[in-house]
C-alpha cells in the first residue's frame, strides 16, 4: 500500500500541487494519508454516476475539490444531468477545464444534445473548437447543417453522410436526420437508403430498416415488419399488393436478402423466379447474402452462391471479404483476385488483402506483379501477421528488431508533465481502468491533429511501462515506425511465466504471446464473460483444469492469484495444444473461442472439409474476435520467441497446414 500511494502521490503532484502532501517520500506523511481518503471519493462518484445517482453526486462534489481527478468527478457531476444544465453551466465547465479530455468529453456530449434539440445557433457555436471529431453523430450534424448553411462550399456532405450512417449499426439521430435533409434536396440517392434498408435487415436491425424506408416510403413500414418477420411468407403473398413497380422490386429484393441471410439454398432455389423483378444490384445483394451466410458456416456451396455477383463493387465491405475467403478456402485463386479487385482503395490497402492479392497474383501466373505488393507490407521485425507472412515470402527472416533510438530526454521530461497522461495512470492505478484507458488514448492520440509525434508517443509508452500499466505502453508502442522491443513485448512475471511454460510443457513464447493478447499483463483484468487475469480463465474452465492437476480445495477466487492463473491457463493450453495436434492456430481458437467451436471449423462438412494452409484457415474463421486473437497470438509468438531465444523464427512454419482429423486422430482430454 506504501509503495501505491507513493506512486500516485508522484503521480498526482504535477496535477494538484501541495494538496497531495509535500513529501512523497515519506510513507506516514499526512498527505499520503489525505490522499487516501479523497481516492475514496473519486471511486464513490464514479459508483455514483454509473447509477445516475444525482443526488450523491452533487454531495460528493465538493469533497473531490483539489483532487489530481477532480475534472473526471466534475464531469460526471455535471454529464448526469446535462439535459437539465444551463448553458452557462455548461461554459463554466468548459472554461474550468480547457485543454483537457474532459472538457472536449463534455463538448462532445453538449453538441448531441444540441443536434437532437435542433438547437443550430449553438450547435454552430460550440462545435469548432472540438477536437475528438471521432464521434459520427456529431459528423452528421456538422454535415447537415453545413449544406443547409453553405452549400456552395459542403461538396461531399451527401457522400459522407451516407456512408457515416451506412456504417453505423444502432439507430442514431445525427446521421438519420443529416440523410434526410441531403435526400431532400438530391445529395443522396434514393439508392442509398435503399442500401441501408437491405444492410439493416441482413443484420437483423428491423427498427433501422424501418427508419430508412420512412424516408422513401411511410406508406410501406407494414411491409418491413412483414419481410423481417418471415420472408417467405411476404414473397409468396405480399408482392401483388404493392402497386408502385419501383417500391415493389425494392422490396422484394429486401425479402430476398433477408431469406438469404438465413437459409440459403432455398433463396437461391427461388432466384430464378424472382429475378427478373430485381434490379442488377439487388439480384447481387442476395446472391452475395447467400454467400456470406454459407461462408459464415465454412460451407462449400459459399464460391458458388459468390459466383453470380456480377458487380462485386456494390456490395457491403463485409461481404466482399467474405467473397475473397470462400474463395481462398476453395483454393479460388482468380476468384479471389476479383473480390479484392472490387475493393475500394482504403480496404484493400489494408495488409491481409494485400498479402491475399500477392498470392493470388503469383497463383495465376502474374509473379511479378505479386512482388511490388509483399514489398508494399513486408516487416521481418516488429511487423503484423500478413507483415510477417509477406516478409517470409520475399526470404526474410523473422528476427529481433533493431535497437530502438532512445527515448529523447526532453520528451521524457515533457511526459512526466502531461497532466493528461498522469491524469490517465492515476485513474488507472485507482481502478477506474475505463476512465484512464479513454483519457490516455485521447492525449496521445487525439488532442492534437494526428496525435503526438513519434518521439513522444515514444516517450508516453516508456512513461507507462515505468509505471507497470503494460496495456497502455504496448497501445502506445504499437504506432511507432520503429518497434522497442521492451515496450511492445514487454515480459513481467518473466520467471514465473516461464516456469509454469516448463513446467507445463509448452514453449513460453506461446504463452507470452496469448498473454499479451488475453490480458496486455493486466492481472486484475476481467472480461464480460467472467473470464479473469492474465490468462483470462473463465471460473468453469478453472475448476476443471484444476482438477486435472489435482489442486485441493481449490476456489474460484484464486484465479486472480498469479502463480495460479499461471498454472491453470498453461495447463489448460497445454491440453488444447495436445486435442488438436500440436497445431498453434486451433489450439488458440480453442482457448478463445471454446474447443466444441475449433473442432467444427477444423471440419465444418460433417468431418470432412479441405486441408489448408495455416494462414488460409485463420483467415476463415467465422468469428471477427477470434479471428483476430489468433492471427494476434501467433504473430506475438513469433516476436517472443525471437526475443527469448535470439533466433530467426518462421511464422508461416508456425501456421503448419490444418486438416481434418481422421477419428482414430482426435487425441487428448475432451475439454469444456
Amino acid at each position: 500500500m506504501r509503495k501505491i500511494l507513493t506512486l500516485l502521490l508522484a503521480l498526482a503532484a504535477p496535477l494538484a500541487g501541495a494538496q497531495t502532501g509535500s513529501n512523497p517520500d515519506a510513507p506516514d506523511a499526512p498527505g499520503a494519508q489525505a490522499l487516501g481518503a479523497a481516492d475514496a471519493v473519486i471511486v464513490q462518484m464514479r459508483a455514483a454516476f454509473r447509477k445516475s445517482d444525482r443526488a450523491q453526486l452533487a454531495a460528493l462534489l465538493p469533497l473531490a475539490a483539489g483532487h489530481a481527478l477532480e475534472p473526471w468527478a466534475d464531469y460526471w457531476e455535471l454529464k448526469a444531468r446535462l439535459p437539465l444544465a444551463q448553458p452557462a453551466e455548461v461554459d463554466a465547465f468548459l472554461q474550468r477545464h480547457a485543454g483537457t479530455y474532459q472538457e472536449d468529453r463534455l463538448r462532445n456530449d453538449w453538441l448531441l444534445l444540441l443536434g437532437q434539440r435542433r438547437d443550430w445557433g449553438r450547435f454552430l457555436a460550440y462545435e469548432p473548437p472540438y477536437r475528438m471529431r471521432d464521434d459520427a453523430q456529431v459528423r452528421c450534424y456538422a454535415l447537415g447543417l453545413a449544406h443547409l448553411t453553405h452549400p456552395e462550399t459542403a461538396a461531399g456532405a451527401g457522400e459522407e453522410a451516407a456512408r457515416l450512417w451506412l456504417a453505423q449499426k444502432d439507430a442514431d439521430d445525427g446521421c438519420l436526420w443529416a440523410v434526410s435533409r441531403l435526400l431532400d434536396d438530391g445529395q443522396v440517392p434514393p439508392s442509398a437508403v435503399w442500401r441501408k434498408a437491405r444492410a439493416a435487415l441482413l443484420a437483423g436491425k428491423t427498427p433501422l430498416a424501418r427508419a430508412a424506408v420512412a424516408l422513401l416510403h411511410p406508406e410501406a413500414l407494414p411491409h418491413i415488419e412483414a419481410i423481417a418477420a418471415s420472408p417467405a411468407r411476404w414473397l409468396a403473398a405480399q408482392p401483388a399488393a404493392v402497386a408502385d413497380a419501383a417500391l415493389r422490386r425494392e422490396l422484394t429484393t429486401l425479402a430476398l436478402a433477408r431469406l438469404a441471410s438465413a437459409d440459403p439454398a432455398q433463396a437461391s432455389a427461388w432466384m430464378p423466379q424472382w429475378a427478373g423483378q430485381m434490379s442488377e444490384e439487388g439480384r447481387d445483394w442476395v446472391w452475395a447474402a447467400a454467400g456470406h451466410k454459407a461462408a459464415l458456416r465454412l460451407s462449400a456451396d459459399a464460391p458458388s452462391y459468390f459466383s453470380h455477383v456480377r458487380q462485386p463493387a456494390w456490395l457491403l465491405p463485409e461481404a466482399r471479404e467474405w467473397m475473397a475467403r470462400a474463395a481462398l478456402r476453395a483454393g479460388q485463386w482468380p476468384e479471389v483476385l476479383r473480390a479484392i479487385s472490387a475493393m475500394p482503395a482504403a480496404q484493400a490497402s489494408q495488409p491481409v488483402w494485400v498479402y491475399w492479392k500477392a498470392r493470388a497474383l503469383a497463383a495465376t501466373g502474374q509473379a511479378a506483379q505479386a512482388q511490388p505488393l509483399y514489398q508494399s507490407i513486408a516487416r521481418a521485425s516488429g511487423g503484423g501477421f500478413y507483415e510477417k507472412l509477406a516478409a517470409e515470402r520475399l526470404g526474410q527472416r523473422l528476427q529481433r528488431a533493431p535497437a530502438a533510438p532512445p527515448v529523447p530526454a526532453a520528451m521524457q521530461q515533457a511526459v512526466r508533465h502531461n497532466a493528461g497522461l498522469n491524469r490517465a495512470l492515476l485513474a488507472i492505478l485507482l481502478g477506474l481502468r475505463s476512465e484512464g484507458v479513454r483519457e490516455w488514448n485521447y492525449t496521445v492520440n487525439l488532442h492534437t491533429p494526428g496525435g503526438m509525434s513519434d518521439g513522444q508517443r515514444h516517450a508516453a509508452a516508456a512513461y507507462a511501462c515505468q509505471h507497470e500499466v503494460w496495456d497502455r505502453c504496448i497501445s502506445a508502442s504499437e504506432r511507432l515506425p520503429f518497434s522497442d522491443e521492451a515496450l511492445r513485448f514487454p515480459t513481467p512475471h518473466r520467471a514465473e511465466v516461464l516456469s509454469h511454460a516448463s513446467a507445463s510443457g509448452l514453449e513460453a513464447a506461446y504463452v507470452y504471446g496469448l498473454i499479451r493478447q488475453e490480458s496486455r499483463f493486466v492481472t486484475a483484468a476481467r472480461s464480460r464473460a467472467g473470464a479473469s487475469g492474465l490468462m483470462q480463465i473463465m471460473p468453469a474452465t478453472a475448476r476443471w483444469t484444476a482438477r486435472q492437476l489435482g489442486l485441493k480445495g481449490f476456489k474460484p477466487a484464486q484465479i486472480n492469484e498469479l502463480d495460479t492463473n499461471l498454472q491453470i491457463g498453461s495447463h489448460y493450453l497445454k491440453l488444447a495444444l495436445e486435442r488438436f495436434d500440436g497445431a498453434l492456430p486451433l489450439a488458440a481458437a480453442a482457448y478463445n473461442a471454446g474447443p466444441n467451436r475449433a473442432r467444427q471449423w477444423r471440419a465444418p462438412d460433417d468431418g470432412a472439409g479441405p486441408e489448408l494452409e495455416g494462414a488460409a484457415w485463420v483467415e476463415n474463421i467465422p468469428f471477427d474476435e477470434t479471428r483476430t486473437y489468433v492471427k494476434n497470438v501467433l504473430s506475438n509468438t513469433v516476436d517472443y520467441a525471437a526475443l527469448l531465444t535470439g533466433q530467426p523464427q518462421s511464422l508461416a512454419q508456425r501456421l503448419g497446414r490444418i486438416a481434418p482429423p481422421a477419428p482414430q486422430e482426435e487425441t487428448g482430454a475432451e475439454l469444456p
